[in-house]
């Protein structure tokens, strides 16, 4: 065993907890529960331990803002670990991860090449960051009706036509599974001085399993936000930050300080390190049964008929140049109901809980935590739910993006006059805020878009069928907020 190897089985910030807690340091600072002392119901609830570990910095438990001991330690494991030059342990989620690749790669004014197909956190990035964006528009797949990912050709007619942008966006993978050809894509932004960022949200197991699409970092991606906690094993709303050779970690620490919490949960930093030491020593393995579990939920599912388990056969190396075969996601129109209904129906009637339902498609995450049980469950569930419900799907819309009419760059309209009008009102208007259906994140609307009858119907439809529709201040959508 490597000398790198071998230092994997550490993991200092939960081996410095473990030493603390058998200390019965006698606590006067904050939290005050004072170890779950002073919160009987919350140490029930979770547990004497967990709160005995809920602690604030030290200098034996080291500063997530100014790292230079045990955390120090740990983000240097992460970084070994999936490659990297530099890893920033984030706890705002990777929301934080994504804002901080933004925030320390463009300044107000500067271009960004990216997929209109992102989450909310770029697009709030844009804002606070001040940045124009030059979308590349997804490809739609024909039947799946889902966004793709970017064709290399438009992305590199995207950079031609402006070589004055900061840096390429892509995604790796997208919530459904879709890749991009992040390799060229990475070598084409370098070409043009340009650095290329990543998010990997959903992507922490590319850096560790056999038969997947390559990781970002792997393909030579400048930064990458990766959410440990959605596939890697960690607490959720833990994250990292991956950074290459072209970043200097001092100025990238100093920009993730901007919006980054001084009070760092040590649940969060400790999930982070000990699942960086599982999927270092055991990521191989656990990803190889996890790609099983897939491929066997597909062969059930086909099997049960009307459902369609897509898989690597989409990837047509133009909009989807790879797929990754661990994310479970099934189209569900060809029995006459909405992903979002069958994703109720899971829930409500089975006790199932999937990760999202949209107009046409769910997405069941498997990850670390998966057995052939849960399989068995999911596909008994779904057959059961064709038997029931099956109806003819005329009428049903059959795509989940709108190739936006961009405006004003999202920070413009964002900051702009505005005023509240009855949502059909906004028609032919320039939307103040966001409008996306939660989970994925993905807003159908975005500051700075025009609102037009296709995104009307859009929102009506999956407002009839049950989909949570979020970012707008009237929380009900019977108003949306338009520039003047």
């Amino acid at each position: 065993m490597s000398g790198m190897e071998s230092a994997q089985h550490r993991a200092p910030i939960y081996e410095a907890l473990k030493k603390y807690k058998d200390k019965r340091i006698v606590p006067f600072d904050v939290p005050g529960h004072k170890q779950g002392r002073g919160n009987a119901i919350l140490r029930d609830f979770l547990g004497a331990q967990a709160l005995a570990v809920d602690v604030n910095s030290m200098k034996p438990l080291d500063n997530l803002s100014h790292p230079t001991g045990v955390i120090m330690e740990a983000e240097t494991l992460a970084a070994q670990a999936f490659g990297a030059h530099s890893a920033f342990f984030m706890v705002g989620g990777t929301t934080s991860s994504v804002q901080a690749m933004i925030l320390a790669t463009c300044r107000a004014g500067d271009k960004l090449i990216l997929p209109r197909n992102v989450h909310r956190s770029v697009t709030g990035a844009l804002i606070l960051a001040g940045v124009t964006p030059v979308y590349v528009s997804p490809g739609i797949h024909p039947r799946l009706g889902i966004p793709q990912g970017m064709d290399t050709r438009e992305v590199l007619a995207a950079i031609a036509a402006h070589p004055e942008a900061r840096a390429v966006f892509v995604n790796n993978p997208t919530y459904y599974g879709v890749c991009s050809d992040i390799r060229t894509i990475a070598r084409a932004a370098h070409d043009a001085g340009m650095l290329l960022l990543a998010d990997e949200a959903h992507g922490t197991h590319l850096y560790f399993g056999q038969g997947l699409p390559v990781s970002a970092m792997a393909a030579g991606a400048d930064m990458s936000a990766v959410s440990v906690h959605k596939t890697g094993g960690s607490l959720t709303q833990s994250s990292l930050l991956l950074a290459g050779t072209a970043m200097d970690p001092d100025e990238l620490r100093v920009v993730i300080n901007l919006t980054q919490t001084t009070s760092a949960s040590y649940l969060l930093l400790a999930s982070l390190d000990i699942a960086r030491r599982n999927l270092a020593l055991e990521g191989e393995k656990t990803f190889a049964h996890v790609l099983k579990l897939a491929d066997y939920a597909r062969q059930e599912i086909h099997q049960v008929g009307g459902y369609y388990a897509f898989s690597r056969e989409i990837a047509d190396k133009v909009w989807a140049h790879d797929f990754d075969r661990t994310k479970l996601s099934i189209h569900t129109l060809d029995i006459g109901l909405a992903g979002v209904e069958v994703y109720d129906i899971l829930r409500d009637e089975y006790g199932i809980q999937i990760e999202f339902g949209d107009i046409g498609n769910i997405l069941a995450i498997l990850s670390v935590g998966d057995n052939h049980y849960s399989i068995e469950r999911l596909v008994s569930a779904l057959s059961e739910i064709k038997r029931r419900y099956e109806k003819d799907k005329a009428g049903m819309l059959t795509h989940e993006y709108i190739v936006p009419t961009v405006e004003l760059t999202p920070r413009e309209a964002y900051y702009a006059r505005t005023r509240t009008v009855p949502l059909e009102a906004g028609l032919g208007r320039v939307s103040a805020e966001f409008v996306m259906c939660y989970p994925p994140g993905i807003p159908v609307l975005a500051p700075g878009e025009r609102i037009t009858s296709q995104v009307l119907e859009y929102i009506r439809y999956a407002k009839s069928k049950g989909s949570l529709l979020t970012g707008t201040q009237d929380l009900s959508l019977e108003t949306i907020r338009v520039v003047e």
